[in-house]
């Protein structure tokens, strides 16, 4: 198609392509048709990438905080002046609706505008000595990253990791997800032209085991940052451990939401249904098991299925839809096993449960009420747009249902008493919790997780500092 751009690695400055390697076809989720053949690393192309990443880091380490602003700001500017260009081609591989595509380019503008100010915060600090000594504390690049992103934001999750590395000093090599390429490729044109020199940044595709094992296991690596499930971010730290590469992992999330009776139950019950069916659900910190208060419950069930029931579910690129597909077919086999096994459980389909049409990646908005603990959906990340919602006796119990799974990435609660809210920041177990918003992202907060939702910070001055080094110099 000639609306999406040709595909290829970058890899010492260079698209690379042919060369009878093997390929993956991109699919368009709305319409199930091939946009392009990307071609998938060999083990020369993988070397030679982490050769360029040893030669990129030993010079930018060096570069002036100066220097690196000026790349991170141009790449902005960049990004700001085509942002129609790159949410169409996001939109186009990965599904999101064009509006919410357009957000994400937003969003990554302003990383890199915060990032670029990192790069002169960088404050180490100096000890109390005796007269005569000296002892300060520097805060140093960490070296060559791998850097690993996901399809669902896949502009605002690549540029997290290289516009922090980056302001660090660190090269980094890239591995976007082979079903959405295009996004991390436009990240380093716009990088390139903003002056990044060729070393500094390269971007492979491949078989993503194959990849990641053949990277961790060289000695160029110091640093892992890594966006996807649980399962896989466990097997990633494995293959870290045997060269100690340090690792940030922000995996897979259960998002609870408690909503008490003090609230106004329409004006909530609208909020957190339109956070819950952003990119069809599939996003880490989505709202998903809905931990309702008794005496709302049924308001607050059916407000929500009335309003899941009337989304407008269809291409991104038409500006009337509310909800995209899902992005490949594995989603909409994960949605019908979801579906059936709660059904079987005893669980209620308020609306939806099904797939939309046999053309394109669809599926109905899902409403699942009194959905039993024990069911896969309540146990498993749906990352789809299925809504759990069950009702609850008080405090003491929403919260335990809330902190009930091993995951804690973001968290929600909704309620006007001021006392409840603090002891709700303080017993939910999350990285982020928001308590009154649905929103709990921004370019100058820290993102990420705690127990089986990872480690480590992105975003933020957390996120730079994750791609740098403490070193102590004392002097006498």
């Amino acid at each position: 198609m000639s609306e999406y751009p040709a595909l290829h690695m970058i890899i010492g400055g260079e698209a690379v392509s042919g060369g009878g390697r093997d390929t993956f076809d991109v699919i368009n989720p709305a319409t199930g048709d091939v946009l392009g053949a990307l071609p998938l690393a060999t083990t020369g192309d993988l070397d030679r990438a982490l050769d360029n990443a040893a030669l990129g880091f030993a010079a930018w380490r060096h570069s002036t905080p100066a220097t690196r602003a000026k790349v991170l700001n141009g790449a902005a500017q960049r990004i700001a002046q085509n942002a129609d260009e790159f949410a169409r081609i996001i939109t186009l591989e990965q599904g999101k609706t064009l509006g919410l595509a357009k957000g994400e380019v937003a969003g990554c503008v302003q990383l890199l505008e915060f990032f670029a100010g990192e790069t002169f915060r960088n404050y180490g600090r100096e000890l109390v000595r005796p007269v005569g000594q000296r002892a300060v504390v520097r805060h140093e690049p960490v070296g060559p990253v791998a850097g690993f992103a996901p399809w669902n934001f896949p502009f605002n999750t690549a540029m997290r990791k290289v516009g922090a590395a980056i302001a660090a000093g660190c090269s980094i090599i890239l591995k976007g997800s082979e079903e959405t390429p295009a996004s991390a490729l436009g990240i380093m044109r716009v990088l390139k032209e903003a002056g990044l020199p060729d070393n500094v940044a390269q971007a492979v595709f491949g078989v993503p085991d194959e990849v990641s094992r053949h990277l961790l296991a060289s000695k160029v690596i110091r640093k892992l940052s890594f966006t996807g499930s649980t399962t896989v971010g466990k097997h990633l730290i494995k293959l870290a451990a045997d060269n100690l590469i340090r690792t940030t992992m922000e995996l897979g999330g259960h998002g609870p939401v408690l909503v008490f009776d003090d609230v106004d139950v329409k004006r909530v019950t609208a909020a957190v249904t339109a956070q819950k069916l952003r990119n069809a659900g599939q996003v880490c910190i989505a709202p998903t098991r809905f931990i309702v208060q008794e005496s709302i419950y049924e308001q607050f069930r059916q407000g929500m299925t009335d309003i899941m029931a009337k989304t407008r579910v269809g291409d991104g690129m038409d500006p009337q839809t509310q909800m995209g597909p899902l992005a490949n077919a594995r989603r909409l086999e994960a949605m019908d096993r979801f579906v059936a096994d709660a059904r079987e459980r005893g669980a209620r389909v308020d609306t939806g449960g099904e797939r939309i049409g046999n053309q394109g990646f669809f599926f109905q908005p899902t409403v699942l009420s009194d959905v039993p603990p024990d069911a896969a959906v309540m146990n498993e990340e749906p990352f789809g747009p299925l809504a759990l919602v069950n009702s609850y006796a008080d405090e003491d119990a929403m919260i335990t249902e809330a902190n009930r799974l091993p995951f804690g990435l973001s968290a929600y609660a909704w309620t006007n008493d001021v006392k409840r809210q603090r002891r709700l920041a303080d017993r939910i177990e999350a990285g982020m919790v928001g308590i009154n918003v649905t929103g709990t992202a921004a370019a100058d907060s820290p993102f990420g997780g705690v127990k089986s939702s990872g480690h480590g910070s992105e975003d933020g001055p957390e996120g730079v500092r994750a791609y740098m080094v403490t070193k102590t110099v004392t002097e006498a």
